[in-house]
């Protein structure tokens, strides 16, 4: 985290952003919009899920400045609006491949 103090305000600040990526179907959503620019129209048939519950989650990703909104004549396209959210999956995704293959080993025995 270099050298920032860690407040207790950024450490709230720090959670909530931690807690919109809690969710799993949010995680889904991001990866979806890898892909480019959507709809929820768009997300939620790439995703498999209603677009009340699209948009939710949307709502939830734009908040947290996860996704960002732009008009498009009658509808309203989102995309991501830092790709830096993945190099934390990424550390996650590390880290549970190492603890697997440790947990792996001591089932081996």
């Amino acid at each position: 985290m270099g050298r920032l103090t860690l407040t207790p305000e950024l450490l709230g600040l720090i959670a909530e952003r931690f807690k919109a990526l809690a969710e799993p179907a949010r995680l889904h959503i991001l990866a979806t919009l890898r892909q480019g620019e959507m709809t929820v129209g768009e997300l939620a048939t790439a995703v498999g899920f209603g677009q009340a519950n699209v948009s939710k989650h949307l709502q939830v990703l734009h908040a947290q400045r996860f996704v960002n909104r732009r008009k498009d004549g009658l509808f309203v396209r989102y995309a991501l609006a830092d790709r830096s959210v993945f190099q934390l999956c990424d550390l996650m995704c590390g880290r549970i491949e190492a603890e697997t293959k440790a947990r792996r080993k001591l089932l081996a025995v």
